[in-house]
């Protein structure tokens, strides 16, 4: 399918007219429907305890939304332990939703029933996505939802899907030989790494006009090389395995404008990392998004990443609020390879080995080539089998690869850092 089918389609530049909405009218829609999806997150006892007191009805502006406590992602792990699988979260029961999910951590997602229930349908239009469009789903499919939140975007549009995977890239080059997708999906750095082995084997990679990316940064500079390298148009989005999708890149022309535009279906607020308060736009602070999901209706849900919101519309013509995209994170959990690391992880690891007093995960590299080392200080002397171990454990409890350096005593800084993020961002 060549580049001007990709532009026409039934709904134009937009998946709907929704997205062109006079901004008053689309604020005055969503806070219209906060009353009754705050009485209906209740049904989840967790919710009815967190928003005990709260009177729904009388939530009807931003400064009322601000005033409702926030639940944080880094405090799921505990919620979810004491009430397990959704930290009494769910208003709906586990018996009534349709995939259940096991990220990193491990945390639980559930996934009900419906149509593109992610919402990940508008960041594939955006991306230029139309009927027809087959797309190659380089997601995993391994107990996390990245993969089935396309799935379900393309079934909305019209698109059949190779189920590609992550991983082998020998059967993603003759996937890509033999179905010729016209659509990527997946991580930028496994992309790259695609093009670089179709390079090395002389395969033709050239159906991949379009590319739609998450799960890790994407720099300039892998943007670039990817466009110089044949993919001619690459969008991300911003979303998490607890909202789906929360804003997501545009482009017109070929030209990817700045920004995120927020989706239509959540309410994002920026406020200052650790509270509930929110900055005033162009601040960086942490994202905090409210969703109207029927089955996980998450209210005020801080993500623990960190952005600010961009004046003004999108060049795209699509009207809604738009943030910076991924700033860093407001805690310590970090990304590494499109996989969330947690301090509690690295605790688990610790905890597994009595000879390590105490250790700290650097995450070191360039984006797209990251890098974990374990640093541990112990209580006597260092072994190749308990390095061995170390190595074994860490892939067991993050599964990431990662490196374990033995350091002398008293040589971790004593800051509380359980993980430094030392990368180098382009």
């Amino acid at each position: 399918m060549n580049d001007e089918a990709l532009g026409a389609g039934p709904g134009g530049s937009h998946l709907d007219g929704r997205e062109a909405r006079d901004p008053a009218e689309r604020e005055a829609a969503l806070l219209a429907r906060l009353p009754a999806q705050i009485e209906h997150a209740r049904r989840a006892p967790g919710f009815a305890r967190i928003l005990a007191g709260v009177e729904a009805p009388t939530v009807t502006s931003r400064a009322a939304l601000a005033a409702l406590p926030v639940t944080r992602k880094s405090d799921l792990k505990a919620l979810q332990d004491a009430a397990p699988p959704w930290g009494a979260l769910a208003a709906t029961d586990t018996t009534g939703l349709s995939r259940l999910f096991m990220s990193p951590g491990p945390l639980f997602d559930p996934e009900g029933h419906g149509d593109d229930w992610w919402r990940f349908a508008r960041p594939l239009w955006a991306t230029g996505v139309r009927p027809g469009d087959i797309v190659h789903n380089a997601f995993s499919y391994h107990f996390t939802p990245a993969a089935f939140m396309i799935e379900g975007a393309a079934r909305k549009i019209g698109c059949p899907v190779v189920p590609a995977g992550v991983g082998n890239t020998d059967l993603q080059l003759q996937a890509i030989a033999g179905f010729r997708p016209t659509v990527y999906a997946g991580t930028p750095s496994f992309l790259k790494l695609i093009v670089e082995k179709g390079i090395e084997a002389g395969a033709d990679l050239s159906s991949l006009r379009r590319a739609l990316v998450s799960a890790e940064p994407l720099p300039p500079s892998l943007r670039t090389w990817l466009v110089e390298h044949g993919v001619p148009v690459v969008l991300q989005l911003y979303g998490t395995a607890d909202l789906g999708c929360v804003a997501y890149e545009t482009q017109s022309d070929g030209v990817v404008h700045p920004g995120f535009v927020v989706d239509e279906d959540v309410i994002v607020e920026i406020v200052r990392p650790g509270t509930g308060t929110p900055v005033t736009d162009g601040e960086v602070g942490e994202i905090v998004v409210t969703s109207f999901n029927r089955d996980y209706p998450l209210v005020r849900f801080a993500t623990g990443d960190l952005s600010a919101v961009l004046d003004g519309p999108s060049p795209c013509g699509r009207t809604n609020r738009r943030i910076k995209g991924w700033m860093g994170r407001a805690d310590q959990t970090t990304k590494v390879r499109g996989m969330f690391v947690q301090p509690s992880q690295v605790a688990a690891v610790v905890k597994r080995h009595g000879a390590v007093r105490r250790a700290r995960l650097v995450v070191s590299g360039r984006t797209g080539d990251d890098r974990m080392t374990l640093q541990c200080e112990l209580d006597g002397p260092p072994t190749e089998a308990l390095k061995d171990a170390l190595v074994a454990s860490l892939r067991d409890l993050t599964r990431l690869r990662g490196e374990v350096e033995f350091v002398d005593a008293g040589r971790l800084p004593n800051d509380g850092k359980v993980i430094e993020d030392v990368r180098e961002h382009d």
